[in-house]
């Protein structure tokens, strides 16, 4: 490469040294100005209801979403993040609105940021194969803003003066094939303080980011972002670059070689038949490592490399050591060798530590360079981490989100059906003549999996940034919070929940049909939708931490997020509704027979009528095999007979002390009542109990899912549910109209604000959430904001009080009622039987630290 100028990572430019000075003084002098666009008033209008003040104002062709994507290219790889703004919210009515304004919530200050919620997209390319990056940005039109984006769909685009940010040689080198296919300049940012930057985000924002890797076995570390600096950054790609960072914006670069990953691939390509990297680092796996070790410090002797890193993390006083770039691709030999030479030269004082989304470092920091790019306030309960359709069929490599058109998605997942242990079709990315997702793959398979490796590489998913999440502010101690009460890491738990997960799929895939009307098109995705599935199951199954540290209410979700990829928006509607139907039918009679009871007869009543109520769950096998015995008034009758105590959990006594003493125990303030299941559960469960809390003066708020989830209920179909029980009770109706449950279409919020009620009220808020656990990290800005001034939290059924949040205390007196529909969940948790009954309250000075 004589002539040519190389930096630290060996990325050769193409250009000699004189004309690489040139270009980077020009590049540095672009007008900066011109990076950004000017507002675009054309074609203006009102988005919302006219008649809602203050409303929103589309701007159809204003065009700053061209600048959601970013570069990092190498000399082995090209990496690229872009930005799609897909956000799923939930509707928007009068209810929410009202809840909005009510609680002091306002979307004023996420205005001036460009990123209201969206996705991000990781995806790579081969360097050698520049075109086929260049036909996936132009078949997503992504130098355009995206064919989602207004620009495009309102045909105004306009290629003039485009300018997309870059790092690494490749944005010199190939400058002139972007401004020739895609008609765009690129410019370049800094290398380190891309990477940098990058480091620092993911650091910061992501919750498991970083692991530690020992003799195969993975342990994810949660970092303080504040106490994250300073640390050493070594990035293996091309090249080797070791960094102290010492803040954001604050670093130095200590050591480094032009040796790497690029010097790694060409002796690979001479050395063997191997026509990718990815094939290479396969082959390095098959083979005897003592004869082709993948090692950069192979390339230059023995260990040196990891001793280079440690003597510099001795130099600065360093313990913390992370390891990122894309050589090492989650290969599990690399970061075992890496973890025991750092152990060894250190004595065993400093640890390594790898990165999941190590290969994009250069290009998130690169992203981050756009003005106003929208993530610097970004934090971790703001950022959820999802897994596509494609995820488990191709490993560690990653090939972005996956196809946005459903018949193709479908198609996609019909090529994969399995003879014995052989894959019949390759993967067709995109559509013909693009390379879709970076190109056309044809994935090995060994035993029964869809692997594209043995190793035990990470999948990334796509990141969803929801600025509305918000953390729980009512937990006793967020740092030590964990959800997740199984743990999945135990390979016998997570055999037996996978098991559970299989034999419950065609009952499940029964009524996603049904729920569109069995038709053809609903039969073929409801196949579609069991293949995803059961693919995602069998890629956890061979490596369970291949999505980072995954719970079972990760799991839970993962399925429901499989569903609405398939377009089954709420597989269990029509269930729901019949069972709603049938509950709300004798629940005149059910209040009747508790208003003749005393006080505290009637208490007990009610909490046994919660536990009763709470059988009825479709996720449960034992549940459904009950639904073939009898009718949902039947079983719940039954269920109220067998109500007796003591229950397996049972500190119902102590419940009955504060709610009915007084003096020093006035009424609750305000009680946050988690609910469930629809039916019964709800409309002969939860109701009633709440009706007893607003007798009783105390302001109830019912928090139901964001999203469908088998047969729990959604906070948008509470409304109605309340509104309908409130036919039959002055109490409910009430408190009903207080907390503008019962709404008149055509009245003005603000009239509605100024109203001065002396009643108690009831209201509904969203929990944030699409799946029957929940996750106190991650909840509603709505919860959020009304948990302020809760003192009770009644947590119901198994999946919120059970399966997630057994163990989680609360800086308020928590009340935790289910009934355990799982038996070795009952054995496991407390020696029990199923169908054994929990009534575990914790008054709020066992929670105080």
């Amino acid at each position: 490469m004589a002539g040519n100028f190389s930096d630290d990572e060996g990325n050769s430019k193409g250009k000699s040294l004189e004309e690489y000075t040139k270009v980077k003084r020009e590049g540095k002098e672009m007008h900066r100005s011109s990076s950004r666009p000017q507002l675009d008033l054309s074609g203006a209008a009102i988005q919302s209801n006219s008649e809602e003040r203050n409303p929103t104002i589309l701007l159809p062709n204003q065009s700053d979403d061209i600048f959601h994507l970013a570069l990092d290219i190498g000399g082995s790889l090209i990496k690229l993040i872009y930005f799609s703004r897909h956000e799923e919210l939930s509707q928007d009515d009068k209810r929410r609105r009202f809840m909005k304004k009510r609680l002091g919530i306002f979307n004023g200050k996420r205005r001036s940021c460009p990123i209201l919620g969206g996705r991000l997209h990781f995806v790579k390319f081969e360097t050698g194969k520049l075109n086929e990056c260049l036909d996936f940005i132009s078949s997503k039109q992504l130098h355009l803003g995206g064919i989602d984006s207004p620009s495009w769909t309102s045909g105004a685009q306009d290629n003039g003066n485009i300018i997309i940010k870059a790092t690494g040689g490749g944005a010199y080198k190939y400058a002139d094939d972007f401004k020739e296919r895609l008609g765009v300049s690129l410019d370049k940012e800094d290398e380190m303080n891309c990477l940098v930057a990058g480091a620092n985000f993911l650091l910061k924002a992501i919750r498991h980011e970083a692991f530690t890797h020992m003799e195969g076995q993975k342990e994810f570390v949660q970092i303080d972002q504040h106490d994250l600096f300073p640390y050493l950054l070594v990035n293996i790609g091309s090249g080797v670059s070791i960094i102290k960072v010492d803040g954001d914006g604050k670093f130095q670069r200590v050591s480094g070689t032009n040796v790497g990953g690029g010097t790694y691939w060409g002796l690979g390509k001479l050395l063997t038949k191997c026509k990718s990297f990815d094939e290479l680092l396969e082959l390095s796996q098959k083979g005897d490592s003592s004869n082709i070790d993948m090692l950069v410090g192979d390339i230059y002797g023995g260990l040196d490399y990891s001793k280079i890193s440690y003597l510099n993390a001795l130099r600065y006083g360093l313990k913390r050591i992370f390891f990122g770039g894309f050589f090492i691709r989650g290969h599990a030999y690399t970061m075992d060798t890496i973890s025991f030479a750092v152990h060894f030269w250190s004595k065993g004082q400093a640890q390594a530590m790898f990165l999941r989304h190590e290969g994009f470092l250069g290009a998130l920091g690169a992203f981050m360079s756009y003005e106003k790019h929208g993530l610097d306030d970004l934090m971790a309960h703001q950022l959820v981490e999802r897994f596509p359709m494609g995820a488990p069929y191709v490993g560690g490599k990653i090939h972005g989100p996956p196809l946005g058109d459903l018949n193709e998605k479908i198609s996609w997942m019909e090529k994969f059906i399995q003879k014995g242990t052989k894959i019949t079709a390759p993967v067709p990315m995109a559509p013909p003549g693009t390379t879709g997702m970076g190109g056309f793959e044809r994935p090995s398979s060994r035993g029964n999996t869809l692997r594209s490796d043995a190793s035990a590489a990470l999948n990334i998913g796509v990141l969803h940034l929801v600025p509305s999440l918000e953390v729980f502010p009512l937990l006793a101690d967020p740092k030590k919070y964990e959800p997740n009460t199984v743990d999945l890491l135990d390979h016998n738990e997570l055999e037996y929940w996978f098991t559970v997960l299989s034999e419950h799929m065609p009952d499940l895939v029964d009524k996603a049909v049904a729920s569109e009307g069995g038709t053809d098109d609903a039969k073929r995705r409801g196949e579609a939708f069991a293949s995803a599935f059961s693919a995602h199951l069998a890629r956890l199954m061979e490596e369970p931490a291949a999505y980072g540290k995954f719970g079972l209410a990760n799991l839970l979700e993962l399925r429901e997020e499989c569903l609405r990829e398939f377009q089954f928006r709420d597989a269990y509607v029509t269930i729901k509704q019949r069972e709603n139907e049938a509950s709300l039918a004798v629940l005149p009679d059910l209040l009747l027979e508790l208003d003749g009871m005393d006080e505290e007869g009637r208490l007990l009543t009610l909490i046994e009528g919660v536990l009763a109520a709470n059988i009825f769950d479709w996720g449960s096998r034992a549940c459904v095999d009950l639904y073939h015995k009898g009718t949902i008034i039947e079983i719940y009758r039954m269920s109220r007979k067998k109500m007796q105590r003591p229950w397996r959990v049972d500190d119902f006594d102590m419940f009955k002390r504060r709610m009915l003493g007084s003096g020093d125990n006035p009424s609750y303030k305000r009680a946050l009542l988690f609910v469930d299941n629809s039916g019964a559960d709800i409309v002969l469960g939860m109701l009633p109990l709440a009706r007893e809390l607003l007798r009783r003066g105390t302001e109830v708020v019912l928090v139901g899912n964001s999203l469908p989830a088998l047969n729990d209920v959604t906070a948008n179909e509470l409304p109605e549910i309340v509104a309908e029980a409130a036919k039959h009770c002055d109490i409910l109706r009430k408190a009903a109209e207080a907390g503008r449950l019962l709404f008149d279409a055509m009245v003005d919020i603000e009239d509605e604000l100024k109203k001065k009620d002396t009643s108690v009220p009831l209201m509904v808020v969203e929990n944030g959430c699409g799946g029957p656990c929940i996750d106190f990290r991650q909840v509603s800005s709505e919860l959020a904001a009304v948990a302020k001034d809760a003192d009770l939290i009644i947590l119901e059924g198994m999946g919120r009080a059970l399966h997630t949040n057994l163990n989680a205390r609360f800086r308020c007196d928590a009340l935790k009622l289910a009934m355990v529909k799982n038996q070795r969940l009952a054995e496991k948790l407390f020696s029990g039987n199923i169908y054994d009954c929990v009534c575990r309250f914790e008054p709020v000075e066992k929670t105080q630290p």
